[in-house]
C-alpha cells in the first residue's frame, strides 16, 4: 500500500513512517526542507516536496497513494483558531482527491474533542464539540463533511504521545518548570490526562489505514488517566526541583497559554479502538518515560 502522509517527518510521523514501512508499506512523506527530505529518504520514504499551506502539493500526494494519513498541524497557539481553520481547509483539499475512490483518509484529532460526562473517559462514540466551543473540533466538522461527498475518512484521536524527549502538552510544562524553576500543578492536581507511547501510536496509525473503515473513529489510549500531580512531581525528581501546589487563578500567570488545560480532568478510553483493531498497547507508561526523561546533561 502506497500511503501518502502528512507531517511525516514530525515526532508522530517520522514514527508511522518507520512503522509502515517496517509492515511493508511504501511512505510518501509530505516535506519542505532539504535536511527533512534527507532523513526522511534515509528511512526508506519517498519524498514529496511540499507544505500544508500549498494545496495543491498534498493534492499531488494524494493522487499517487492508496490513502492517506493526515498528521500535519501548525501548533502555534498564538493564532489557534487561524490553524485549525487551515487544518479544515487542507483536509476538505484531501478528501476533494479521493471522494468516490474508497481509498482511505485519516485524519488527525485529540481525545479531548469529544463531549463526556464529567468524572468518565471520553469514549470512541461520543459526541463531538462544536468548532465554537473547541477550534481544532474544526477538523472533525471536515472529516464529517468529507464523508458526506464519498470519502472513506476515519479520525484518530490523540492523547498526550509520549517517549523520554517528548510528552505533548507536558513537554510545554517542563519548559514552564524550568523557566520559573519549580513545577507546579492546580489544586490537588487530581485531574488526569490520557497518555499513549509512540510506538503504540504509530501502529494503530498503520492498523488504521489497512482496515480502512469507513467513518471509524479511534482512541490512541495507553493510559486512561494519569493524575496531573503524578506527573508533575515525576518531572520534579527528574529535573531535581520543587513542586508546588498553585490556585487556579494562578494558572495563567505561571503556565501562559497552557494554563487552559492545566485544571482540566481528560480521561479516555480506548476499549471500542482495542476491540476493533486488535490493538494491545505495549510500550512504556508515561511516568516511565518521565522518568527517565532526557534532559541537558544527563
Amino acid at each position: 500500500m502506497r500511503v501518502f502522509i502528512t507531517g511525516a517527518t514530525g515526532f508522530i510521523g517520522s514514527a508511522v513512517v518507520k512503522e509502515l514501512i517496517g509492515a511493508g508499506h511504501q511512505a510518501i512523506g509530505l516535506c519542505r526542507s532539504d535536511e527533512k527530505a534527507a532523513a526522511l529518504a534515509a528511512a526508506g520514504a519517498e519524498v514529496h516536496r511540499g507544505s500544508i499551506e500549498d494545496l495543491d502539493s498534498i493534492k499531488k500526494g494524494a493522487v499517487r497513494s492508496d490513502g492517506v494519513i493526515h498528521l500535519a498541524f501548525n501548533h502555534d497557539f498564538s493564532k489557534y483558531q487561524a490553524n485549525c481553520e487551515d487544518d479544515r481547509r487542507v483536509i476538505e483539499a484531501l478528501g476533494s482527491v479521493l471522494a468516490g475512490s474508497n481509498r482511505p483518509l485519516l485524519v488527525t484529532s485529540g481525545t479531548g474533542m469529544t463531549i463526556s460526562v464529567a468524572g468518565q473517559a471520553a469514549t470512541e462514540d461520543a459526541s463531538v464539540m462544536s468548532s465554537d466551543v473547541m477550534p481544532r473540533a474544526a477538523s472533525e466538522e471536515a472529516a464529517t463533511s468529507a464523508a458526506a461527498k464519498g470519502v472513506n475518512v476515519g479520525v484518530v484521536r490523540l492523547p498526550q504521545v509520549h517517549d523520554t524527549t517528548r510528552q505533548g502538552l507536558v513537554t510545554y510544562a517542563i519548559q514552564v518548570a524550568l523557566q520559573k524553576g519549580f513545577c507546579a500543578y492546580v489544586g490537588e492536581g487530581q485531574n488526569r490526562w490520557a497518555a499513549a507511547h509512540i510506538s503504540d501510536t504509530a501502529r494503530l496509525y498503520r492498523l488504521a489505514i489497512e482496515k480502512a473503515e469507513p467513518n471509524a473513529k479511534y482512541h490512541a489510549v495507553g493510559e486512561e488517566g494519569v493524575k496531573i500531580r503524578d506527573i508533575t512531581e515525576t518531572i520534579g525528581r527528574r529535573l531535581k526541583l520543587p513542586v508546588k501546589s498553585i490556585k487556579p487563578d494562578e494558572a495563567f500567570d505561571y503556565f501562559g497559554w497552557l494554563g487552559i488545560f492545566a485544571s482540566h480532568d481528560s480521561p479516555a478510553s480506548s476499549a471500542l479502538t482495542k476491540k476493533r483493531l486488535g490493538w494491545n498497547p505495549t510500550g512504556p507508561t508515561m511516568l516511565a518515560d518521565l522518568a527517565r526523561l532526557e534532559v541537558s546533561g544527563s
